[in-house]
């Protein structure tokens, strides 16, 4: 099996996979190949990248273990840092925003916020993180 990088006169490129280089060539000389987007046979192949392996004597990245250590470290990391914290949920925004401003008592809290919501807040000087998991909130814990 051989797979093509494929790009229609209308500009779309997606992927297809043919039994040989022979294979492909015959579909295409018969206009058996079309786009899967708007159905134009006017299909040839696009500029791929080579998928050339790795040498052998090359490391093949950190062992799983360590991955998964290093995971876990990083989850207890977080779970600690929240100890402490109340959960706001969508009113994080609201309520980081009041505590900067001076309108509500300065506490830790964790929440959600939109990535439009969370830019705002620190292009006001307002400090927040994003936390490197996601949370589940207290109510689906059970």
């Amino acid at each position: 099996m051989i797979v093509y990088d494929l790009r229609c006169t209308a500009g779309h490129v997606f992927e297809a996979w043919f039994g040989s280089s022979a294979d492909y060539d015959d579909q295409r000389a018969r206009d058996l190949v079309a786009c899967p987007i708007c159905g134009d046979d006017g299909v040839e192949k696009a500029v791929m990248a080579p998928n050339v392996g790795a040498k052998g004597n090359r490391d093949s990245g950190a062992p799983p273990a360590a991955v998964k250590a290093a995971l876990a470290a990083l989850a207890a990391a977080q779970e600690k840092a929240l100890e402490g914290s109340e959960w706001v949920g969508r009113s994080f925004a609201n309520r980081a925003r009041a505590m900067h401003d001076g309108e509500e008592e300065t506490t830790t809290i964790h929440g959600q916020a939109t990535l439009a919501e969370a830019k705002a807040l620190a292009e006001d000087g307002v400090a927040v993180a994003p936390l490197p998991f996601p949370i589940v909130p207290p109510r689906a814990r059970n």
